[in-house]
């Protein structure tokens, strides 16, 4: 991940609200023979005093799994909308197209939780999605049976976050007109061509305070 000032949430707590919006991460590690493994994952996200904490399930006795176990160290990857800029949307324009985009890349120490962890992972992280405790899918709520032989098949952890880095990249950088033009263009799109143009938007009001 490159590091451009002009490419950066205007304040911290952008960041930690960013990752919150986006729970469905990329876990990346290593596996114990040097090859590069990944999943793909919800988390809960949360702060104890300034540090950040990612916690979440995994299958057990997967590649990925087996990686983690081999070696603490991991990155989480959240990503938010993302689109196509032409340059045909600048004025003038004589620049190269991109790609506008929002991600966070979150590396620190994975560790993994006891059968009591891993139950209660799944009573907060169910109410967490759910919205509500009151859920029929709620875990409390099914059969004590039933969730204590589905709980042998996976394995809670808990990620201590070290590091955070991120990049915004919502045309910060171009002039009021091409900034402009790139907005109205994307607002015709897709839904997730419509949230970018709503992050360029935000970002851009709070620049101008």
């Amino acid at each position: 991940m490159y590091h451009l000032p002009h490419f950066k949430a205007n304040y911290p707590n952008d960041v930690f609200a960013f990752m919150q919006a986006h729970p469905f991460i990329t876990l990346c590690g290593c596996s114990p023979e040097g090859w590069p493994v990944a999943t793909h994952i919800p988390v809960l996200i949360e702060k104890r005093s300034e540090t950040i904490f990612l916690t979440g399930h995994v299958m057990r006795n997967q590649l990925h799994t087996l990686a983690y176990e081999a070696n603490n160290k991991v990155l989480a990857i959240f990503q938010g909308p993302e689109s196509y800029v032409s340059a045909a949307w600048y004025s003038p324009p004589a620049v190269a197209s991109t790609w506008n985009y929002m991600a966070v890349h979150a590396s620190g120490i994975i560790g993994f939780l006891d059968d009591a962890g891993l139950y209660q992972l799944l009573v907060r992280q169910t109410r967490y999605f759910e919205g509500t405790a009151n859920s029929t899918a709620d875990v409390e709520k099914m059969p004590a049976d039933y969730v204590k032989e589905n709980m042998k098949a996976i394995v809670a952890f808990e990620i201590e976050v070290t590091q955070c880095n991120h990049v915004f990249k919502l045309s910060q950088n171009k002039d009021e007109e091409s900034f402009q033009s790139v907005v109205g263009h994307l607002k015709t799109g897709n839904a997730t061509q419509q949230a970018l143009a709503n992050e360029m938007l935000k970002i851009k009001i709070q620049s101008a305070k």
